[in-house]
């Protein structure tokens, strides 16, 4: 999280970074209690990268692509699924048989929704846009992501302003959760 460069580096490293994620998941046998600290892990990074896309990429994009509104309510409406699949997996334990469903529809999901953002999104947008905004954005996005929540909260508002005035307070509360629980590390 939070690597530097403009927009577009910044957020293709995220989607490594969860690709590595759910490769280490892939290559661990069902049941396996490694399993769910990696998606606990995977979890945290896509709330924190959704968080920071749909309070400064999205908005980018509605402004200055010329099917941004609608791009931008499909990238949303994906991240309100992939949240909900998050939510569903929070309480699952990694023997759990619906584990294996659910991290296999995140990863499906989420997939996909990388391989669409890389192929269509981020080429229309490194030609509507100067260096200098893709810059400024990769900024506002590293700094989003300090401040993001690292849990679903599928009913939380996904557009400006609410979610850039709900997501720090609740960002606080779960990164405090986080560190009392020690959720994401191995034990």
């Amino acid at each position: 999280m939070g690597h530097g460069g403009n927009v577009i580096d910044e957020l293709m490293t995220d989607h490594r970074e969860v690709e590595e994620l759910f490769g280490r998941i892939e290559a661990l046998p069902s049941g396996d209690k490694t399993r769910k600290v990696y998606a606990d892990q995977a979890t945290m990074e896509l709330v924190r990268h959704s968080v920071a896309e749909e309070e400064y990429l999205y908005p980018a994009v509605r402004e200055h692509l010329v099917n941004g509104n609608t791009m931008a309510d499909r990238e949303i409406e994906d991240h309100a699924g992939a949240e909900q699949i998050m939510k569903d997996l929070e309480s699952c334990a990694a023997d759990d048989p619906e584990f294996d469903r659910l991290i296999g529809r995140l990863m499906s999901e989420v997939r996909a929704h990388i391989a669409d953002e890389e192929e269509n999104l981020f080429p229309q947008l490194r030609t509507a846009c100067s260096a200098e905004a893709l810059d400024e954005l990769g900024d506002k996005i590293r700094q989003a992501k300090k401040l993001a929540p690292t849990r679903p909260h599928p009913s939380a508002p996904d557009k400006p302003p609410a979610n850039k005035l709900l997501a720090p307070g609740a960002g606080l509360v779960d990164r405090m959760r986080d560190a009392l629980s020690g959720r994401g590390k191995h034990e």
